[in-house]
């Protein structure tokens, strides 16, 4: 009886090892990227997720993406032809496919479907993002204390509460350390236009800025940084470190490795629920990239604890005493800000000129 059992298992593992090996029994993850694959920044960082999915899962995983989709319509023929294709679980990457990832997961029932920065769930549908707005505190204590001529300037993609949380947070750490930096936006409506982030280095260049932040996935704002000589930049979204060790004295590294290995085996094991994931520092979903020796030692020392402090959940990036741009009070000497609230930012804080655009 036990022979026949073990002979049994063994034909088993062996049926089942031939058709992974002939793709039948692939679970088959999908990814959607709003850039290209070797944007240097976001979609890059997503796709590295994709190539780990791959090494820790083996003969288990099929993966596809499609990059370079815009937001809109597009996006939903992609998404609806990658589950007519077969797809099991699909990412999709870019805060502005939200509308369209829901209406395709209603339409496909037996998908998973997972989508980044947004807030809309079904029952198939997880949302999952980062707390960037961490690894801004960071980078904004560092521009505070190597800017010069005081003016920070901020390329922004889209006014969404996401980009806004992070203009915020850079500003008041910057402010904290430096009581006289000035804060120029410049809005780009754009995720990926690496012409028109250049643009927006040159310009903020022009108006006297000697530290550049970014909120764009292209390389080119540190392009132009470099071309302009004595300009500092921080990476966006992944190291960025062949700029380094200056203008790029640092960055912020999307980790998405770990969540889409992890949701990924749930799918192939049965246990894949609807979830909302806000990961930072302390789980490794946010990473600061090496700051460099551009970066004076007790600055980088003090920085350096920033990160541990938010690492251990020791320090919030939003800790009061903080007001609304208006004047009004917003959180209490001691107080911190409550996830709801920052989820929904939508206005700037005491300091910051200039509206947002509606």
């Amino acid at each position: 009886m036990i022979k026949t059992l073990l002979t049994g298992a063994t034909l088993a593992l062996g049926m089942a090892t031939a058709a992974f090996a002939d793709g039948h029994e692939k679970t088959k993850v999908g990814f959607v990227y709003v850039g290209p694959v070797g944007d240097g920044g976001w979609t890059y960082e997503h796709d590295q997720g994709r190539l780990a999915v791959e090494e820790a899962l083996g003969d288990a995983v099929e993966t596809v993406f499609v990059e370079s989709v815009p937001e809109g319509p597009d996006a939903e023929r992609v998404m609806t032809q990658m589950a007519l294709d077969g797809a099991d679980l699909i990412f999709t990457t870019s805060f502005g496919y939200m509308d369209q990832t829901i209406n395709v997961a209603s339409k496909f029932p037996d998908v998973k479907f997972e989508h980044a920065t947004g807030y809309k769930t079904a029952d198939n549908v997880s949302v999952y993002s980062a707390r960037f707005y961490e690894g801004r505190a960071v980078q904004g204590h560092i521009a505070g204390h190597m800017t010069e001529s005081n003016i920070i300037g901020y390329i922004a993609s889209f006014p969404i509460p996401e980009v806004i949380r992070g203009i915020n947070s850079a500003y008041i750490h910057a402010k904290e350390v430096n009581p006289d930096v000035e804060f120029k936006i410049v809005w780009v409506y754009t995720w990926f236009d690496p012409a028109k982030e250049a643009e927006a280095a040159n310009v903020l260049i022009e108006q006297g800025a000697d530290v550049v932040l970014q909120h764009t996935d292209s390389t080119a704002p540190q392009a132009a940084a470099q071309a302009a000589g004595n300009v500092v930049t921080f990476g966006q979204a992944s190291d960025m470190a062949e700029f380094g060790p200056f203008p790029r004295v640092s960055s912020i590294i999307d980790d998405w490795a770990p969540y889409y290995i992890a949701r990924t085996q749930a799918v192939i094991d049965g246990t894949w629920e609807s979830t909302n994931t806000w990961d930072g520092i302390g789980p490794g979903m946010v990473k600061i990239g090496e700051i460099t020796d551009a970066v004076p030692a007790d600055v980088k020392a003090s920085a350096e604890d920033m990160v541990e402090r938010l690492r251990t959940g020791e320090y919030h990036a939003f800790t009061g005493p903080l007001n609304k741009q208006d004047g009004s009070v917003w959180l209490a000497e001691g107080e911190t800000a409550d996830d709801g609230t920052l989820a929904g930012m939508n206005f700037y804080v005491e300091g910051i000129e200039g509206e947002i655009p509606q």
